[in-house]
């Protein structure tokens, strides 16, 4: 079942074309890859597709619903999350109160969720998602938190969010192979439990694992598509790669 549909996105910047006539479709509970090389427009697409940006053309259906164009705050409200490529806690407040923040949402308090002790069920999630609850690492101000952490803060409030799509913006970059090995368990829950999950990735080994479609962008459109053994084949792909992320 079509979750997602995304027709004909094309979007410039000063006459800069950076993404152009942009189609593809993403099912309901799939876990979906983007990679392409930098400069490739696959963040202004996600950009577009969260009301971030508006697109100069095309349409971004999202459970049968136009949401062209809508404000980012309705769009997060009809049930898409996402997390950014350069974090963006709330860096004063503690971690867990990062997430006390989406669990007085709009979206939670439509779908009527009271949670009572938002702090309580900001720590549970934090649990979730890899904090220690038991030591004092969710009470420090994000500010002073690792790289680490502040991505699994990232998650932590999509998850708080109760969002269906959830859209993760190159959630690996930065972190180790420990780190990466430690999330990626996290991200086949959101799967495993229903949720319908697009990544944005550079660190292709890792999401290959676990995508079970990839999409290629390169200098703006869409070049490739399909599941990842049959994308490693792909000579368009090779050659937008150069064959040194595919080898990785």
């Amino acid at each position: 079942m079509e979750y997602l549909n995304v027709q004909g996105i094309t979007k410039t910047f000063g006459g800069i074309m950076a993404v152009y006539d942009v189609s593809f479709s993403v099912d309901k509970g799939s876990l979906v890859g983007i990679i392409g090389p930098n400069g490739s427009g696959k963040t202004t697409l996600v950009n577009v597709i969260t009301g971030f940006l508006k697109p100069d053309r095309g349409t971004v259906l999202f459970n049968g619903q136009n949401i062209t164009g809508l404000r980012a705050s309705r769009i997060t409200n009809l049930g898409i999350g996402r997390t950014f490529q350069m974090v963006k806690p709330f860096y004063r407040l503690p971690a867990f109160k990062n997430l006390v923040v989406p669990l007085s949402s709009p979206r939670v308090k439509r779908m009527g969720e009271h949670y009572g002790d938002k702090d309580s069920t900001s720590l549970d999630i934090l649990e979730d998602i890899g904090f220690e609850r038991d030591s004092s690492v969710p009470y420090k101000p994000a500010s002073v938190l690792p790289h680490g952490y502040l991505k699994r803060l990232e998650m932590g409030r999509v998850v708080a969010l109760q969002s269906e799509l959830v859209i993760f913006d190159e959630l690996f970059s930065g972190l180790s192979l420990a780190e990466v090995a430690s999330i990626s368990p996290l991200i086949e829950r959101l799967f495993e439990v229903g949720k319908t999950v697009i990544m944005i990735e550079h660190r292709l080994k890792e999401l290959f694992r676990i995508a079970s479609k990839v999409i290629v962008m390169d200098l703006g459109k869409k070049i490739a598509e399909g599941s990842p053994k049959d994308i490693m084949q792909d000579e368009q792909v090779k050659k937008a790669y150069l064959g040194v992320e595919l080898k990785r």
